[in-house]
């Protein structure tokens, strides 16, 4: 008896998975241009000029950024903190997924 309830129970979940999936998972595509909102209008996309430009500096932005309700890199560009080029080459949200990204070793804190 506890065999056959064991088995109807993954059955069960079997079939529930199923419906899930079909209902609630296939279908479903990213918005990209969201997505990039929300990653441009992340203050936690600081952490990655941290070994750029330091800690504090990374730090006072994110503040700011916070304070005024404003991009970060809209703050980094107009206090000409970095480059422009350097700004996109940094915070490329996905060159910032991968796993050899080490702003660091590329740039030493001042």
């Amino acid at each position: 008896m506890i065999l056959y309830n064991l088995f109807q129970s993954i059955d069960t979940l079997g079939f529930a998975t199923e419906t899930f999936v079909d209902n609630c998972i296939s279908g479903i595509t990213a918005n990209e241009k969201r997505c990039r909102d929300l990653v441009e209008n992340s203050v936690g996309i600081v952490t990655t000029l941290a070994p750029v430009i330091g800690y504090q500096r990374a730090a006072d932005i994110a503040k700011k950024a916070l304070k005024e309700n404003r991009p970060v890199r809209e703050i980094i560009l107009e206090e000409k903190v970095l480059e422009p080029e350097e700004v996109e080459r940094i915070l490329d949200p996905v060159r910032m997924t991968e796993p050899t990204f080490f702003g660091a070793q590329e740039h030493p804190a001042p």
